[in-house]
């Protein structure tokens, strides 16, 4: 074959063979491409909405908080803020410079706006001000054409209409910290509040609600065009409390002068807190709209300690106000009440003398005479008969010594000693001079005001074992109410308490009763209880001899406390109350006065009461 020839024929071959493979790259190709915009279309729309479209949540309004009669104790109130576009600013130094001449702008605001200015994208908002009053908002709208980037954004913000009132039984809402990260994405939303004390803490996921959410087409760089579809969150549940706000307000004002106190006022057949209050109290707002570092600073360093809720907390020796449980126990012991002993101002034991507080004695006593003149000597003799572990027996029964499960974190056990409880802490035997202390309510013995008051209620209630509670219905985490169960009986007979109620009324209506002077006059608001004075120290030999001989002579810290507990009315006990005074000397002279006060406004006929609004509820 020529040369000629073979040439043409090889290069025919491979013409052949290279159109054939671009022939079959071509259908790969084609094939490829219909798999990819025909077979797997619908697979990579989604994956492109999906770098188009963005889902965000939407924070839902925050259960409100009202009080028994509907008064709102938390609400959600309009929250103006001002925000700066920074790509919308021809200049932002001094966009901020006139801002400043129209609203109060802190030089802590203008480093943070300039700072964030840089982390963020151009058309990222950013928060300027919180929680502008409706005059500045007015003021920036006005001055909107000056003021270039600058605009109003309307949010909701949590609000305590009442401040510093019931502020330890409100708590707080505040930022959300990394230890309070749960994985729920609601809690990652820049500027969402959750509660940090109180029933705003115990009731937060009931409170929280459920988030909505947002659909938004943004582009390449995330800015956003436009919503596509939105639903909003479903609002968080209301909770009820069992408080009335008016009397709450009343207790507040009753005891607001006093530099550190307490009292509790509640319902004895259902535990219903009628109210809680503890001085100093705090404004829970600061907390919602943020503190500087020396507002916290002054609030955790004050010796008076205003965030701590001392109706619950405080931990106090009962004084006096303990012989309700002594004497009970005796009676339940079998002790009559016509045992008569001998007071000669003191009872010895081996080479010590225990002191009567009346120096000169109350001469021969019943249990009745000796509740209501409250002779230590009595009570001395009456715990050695009985023992410290019956005592600390009927003390239990009584709600004292343990936790109460109250609705409000943060609640205090207090101490009821027993000989085992001693020798488990201490390793050391029971002495009998520790009962006589124990007797008067000194020593070990340890209580919170909320103790002594459901003390009082079962005392004076028949018996039922009721406990506390500051929900009308108790809110689960999911928001669900229950009623509360019924009351266990705590097996004091109707003879003891029937006694006990004698001893109670003598106290403050009889005339050689310790609380005689704070007795109510009128007959349909009589009332009984118990006052109580707690050493905090005693006076020394030596500073008797630099005479140093009273109470108010000593310095406020080494005062003795006043504690008084009470009941309402007296032939049907509805209400009990308890009151502590910090080194407030004498329970008749201080903390008697105030209970008083509280049951009579208790007592007073009431117009019906009419769900208060707030003036900023959102």
């Amino acid at each position: 074959m020529q040369p000629e020839k073979i040439r043409v024929k090889a290069f025919g071959r491979r013409a052949a063979l290279l159109i054939g493979g671009k022939l079959a790259l071509l259908g790969g190709l084609c094939g490829r491409l219909y798999y990819l915009q025909v077979v797997e279309s619908q697979k990579y729309q989604k994956l492109a909405d999906d770098n188009r479209i963005n889902l965000r949540l939407l924070a839902p309004p925050r259960g409100h908080i009202v009080d028994r009669h509907g008064a709102p104790m938390a609400v959600n109130v309009h929250n103006y803020r001002v925000v700066l576009v920074a790509e919308q600013a021809l200049d932002m130094q001094e966009t901020l410079r006139r801002l400043e001449e129209i609203i109060n702008l802190a030089e802590y605001d203008r480093r943070r706006v300039l700072r964030e200015a840089r982390r963020h994208r151009a058309f990222v908002p950013i928060t300027v001000r919180e929680n502008l009053t409706w005059q500045e908002m007015s003021r920036v709208e006005v001055n909107a054409p000056d003021l270039p980037g600058i605009s109003i954004d309307v949010g909701q913000s949590r609000h305590y209409p009442n401040g510093p009132v019931a502020a330890h039984i409100m708590g707080y809402v505040s930022a959300v910290s990394e230890k309070d990260l749960t994985g729920d994405p609601l809690l990652e939303l820049p500027g969402f509040r959750i509660g940090k004390n109180g029933v705003e803490r115990q009731y937060d996921l009931a409170l929280r609600g459920t988030a909505g959410n947002s659909q938004v087409e943004v582009n390449a760089i995330g800015r956003v065009i436009r919503e596509l579809e939105r639903a909003e969150g479903r609002p968080g549940k209301r909770v009820v409390l069992t408080l009335d706000l008016s009397f709450q307000r009343y207790v507040t004002e009753r005891i607001a002068n006093y530099r550190r106190a307490s009292a509790v006022v509640m319902d004895v057949r259902n535990g219903e807190i009628l109210a809680m209050v503890s001085v100093p109290s705090f404004d829970p707002n600061g907390f919602n709209e943020g503190l500087d570092p020396g507002a916290w600073k002054a609030l955790i360093e004050n010796p008076d300690t205003p965030l701590t809720n001392k109706a619950i907390s405080g931990q106090y020796a009962p004084g006096s106000t303990f012989k309700l449980a002594v004497m009970l126990a005796a009676l339940e012991a079998g002790v009559p009440p016509e045992r008569q002993y001998f007071c000669a101002g003191f009872t010895e034991l081996g080479n010590q003398r225990f002191h009567c507080w009346h120096k000169h004695g109350h001469g021969l006593l019943g249990m009745i005479d000796a509740m209501r003149e409250s002779c230590d000597t009595y009570f001395y003799e009456l715990a050695l008969k009985v023992g410290v572990d019956r005592i600390a027996a009927m003390a239990s029964k009584l709600g004292l010594g343990m936790p109460l499960d109250i609705d409000v974190p943060g609640e205090r056990s207090g101490l009821i000693p027993t000989r085992a409880w001693k020798k488990e802490r201490f390793g050391k035997s029971w002495l009998k001079g520790e009962t006589l202390v124990a007797a008067i309510g000194q020593g070990y013995v340890l209580t919170t005001p909320l103790q002594l008051a459901v003390m009082t209620a079962r005392a004076v209630n028949g018996g039922y074992a009721v406990l506390p509670r500051l929900t009308r219905k108790s809110a689960g985490a999911d928001g669900n109410s229950a009623e509360p169960p019924s009351f266990p009986h705590t097996g004091i007979s109707e003879r003891s308490r029937q006694f006990l109620l004698q001893a109670l009324d003598e106290v403050v209506n009889h005339p050689r009763g310790t609380a005689f002077t704070s007795r109510i006059v009128d007959p349909g608001r009589v009332f009984g209880g118990k006052t109580g004075t707690a050493q905090v120290r005693r006076i020394t030999m030596v500073e008797r001899e630099a005479g140093v001989r009273k109470n108010r002579e000593k310095p406020w810290r080494e005062r003795d406390h006043s504690l008084f507990v009470g009941f309402a009315p007296l032939d049907e006990p509805r209400y009990a109350v308890s009151v502590v005074v910090e080194h407030g000397g004498g329970g008749s002279k201080t903390a008697a006065p105030i209970a008083r006060d509280i049951l009579k406004e208790l007592q007073r006929p009431r117009a019906p009461q009419r769900p208060a609004t707030s003036e900023r509820e959102a």
